[in-house]
């Protein structure tokens, strides 16, 4: 975990955390690589991803549980990471 990182009251194992990044309650960060001003919604689950710098994951969002779902919505490598970015996430909101 890098300076300046929030984390308050989630759960984050086995995981790189970057500068700024900052991770809400009730979450869980699990073989992920979050990097520099990310942010983490509430109730979020993420499992070996890799979060884009200033990426907004909104609250309750639930990655690397449904390889079929996380393919449809973002990029994952056929050994099971998933690259969640802004673009993609604006895409899920519309």
């Amino acid at each position: 975990m890098a300076d300046g990182c929030i984390v308050s009251g989630a759960s984050i194992s086995r995981s790189l955390l970057f500068t700024g990044a900052r991770v809400n309650s009730y979450s869980t960060v699990h073989e992920s690589v979050i990097l520099p001003r990310a942010y983490i919604g509430r109730n979020a689950r993420l499992t070996r991803a890799i979060v884009c710098g200033e990426a907004t994951i909104p609250d309750g969002l639930v990655v690397g549980e449904d390889p079929e779902l996380d393919a449809r919505r973002f990029r994952r490598t056929p050994n099971g990471v998933t690259l969640i970015t802004q673009p993609m996430l604006d895409r899920l909101a519309s």
